[in-house]
């Protein structure tokens, strides 16, 4: 994986041709905190970037007004503050049309949550979800935690690296409390809850993996490196989301393949090969199966500058 941070001012270009750009977090140093906390203009021009880009570090952001549209993978949503955005690493997203866009963005790397690793896969769950609408209670709340991070990050008086710490795992805890998730009712718990998160990070490694995927990344496969049984990886997975490793592992290799087709210019056959497909054919029928149209459609549809992934919502 890339290294997370860099110091500021580095550029910011596609680690592989063809590659969806990819932001990493601006720290003051080596051995610097791996956190940030600001609002739009504090944090810099590519807080509100409006060109499709991934990042190495997770981002929560608390949308308090503006209008405009922001597009994280597959959908599009239509601004109406006030919000909240989880963006989990490898996400790609960015802002369009965005017009007087204000709030309080929390950066952070996964070695942030040193403290809280649980926190982790609570992250990955609110990433499926990605957006909420708040009340006016939830942002009031939302927004006070967020205004205590910004002041800890800026006055950095000492123990602020734990006090950062601390907030920030109330602020997902709260998020975490907040309706609509996305991802069903169950919740693994001990070595299976262990077995599933882990499984959930090798599923985000490959959604980020800029070269071709390896092609034998099957249940079994995924079963073996993680030191399990097919069966007790599948119960696990099971426990957790509601859905197979196997079901889960087809929709991260479309959707990846839908990135490249709407965010690159890669051929359909370079697209088959980084996706683990040696026979384009077989992938063009496989990726027909999975999203209803053939690559080529996707494609042209999804030609537009910036244009999301999937259609605009239609309103009810």
């Amino acid at each position: 994986m890339f290294r997370t941070t860099v110091l500021p001012g580095t550029p910011c270009a596609p680690p592989h041709p063809g590659d969806v750009p990819l932001h990493r977090l601006e720290t003051a140093g080596p051995g610097a905190t791996p956190f940030a906390a600001g609002d739009f203009d504090a944090l810099g021009p590519l807080a509100r970037d409006r060109g499709p880009h991934r990042h190495t570090f997770y981002e929560i952001v608390h949308v308090t007004a503006g209008t405009g549209t922001h597009v994280i993978d597959l959908a599009r949503w239509t601004l109406n503050p006030p919000h909240l955005a989880v963006i989990r690493p490898g996400q790609v997203h960015h802002w369009e049309s965005d017009r007087n866009l204000t709030g309080t963005l929390v950066l952070f790397t996964e070695d942030f949550l040193v403290d809280h690793p649980g926190d982790r896969a609570v992250l990955r769950r609110l990433a499926e979800r990605s957006w909420f609408s708040l009340d006016a209670e939830q942002n009031a709340r939302i927004g006070l935690l967020a205004d205590e991070l910004v002041q800890e990050h800026r006055e950095r008086s000492p123990g602020y690296e734990s006090v950062l710490r601390s907030l920030l795992h109330v602020l997902v805890t709260r998020a975490d409390r907040l309706p609509e998730r996305g991802t069903g009712p169950h919740r693994a718990e001990g070595r299976m809850g262990a077995v599933a998160e882990a499984f959930a990070r090798m599923l985000a490694d490959r959604r980020e993996a800029p070269a071709s995927i390896e092609r034998d990344w099957t249940v079994r496969e995924c079963a073996r490196r993680l030191g399990v049984t097919p069966g007790y990886l599948t119960e696990a997975v099971r426990a957790a989301t509601g859905r197979s490793p196997g079901r889960l592992l087809i929709e991260a290799r479309a959707q990846q393949a839908q990135r490249l087709l709407a965010h690159t210019g890669l051929s359909v056959r370079q697209i088959a090969d980084r996706t683990g497909f040696a026979d384009p054919a077989y992938f063009s029928r496989f990726f027909r199966r999975e999203t209803g149209s053939s690559p080529g459609a996707f494609r042209k549809h999804h030609s537009h500058h910036h244009q999301s992934l999937e259609a605009p919502r239609r309103r009810p």
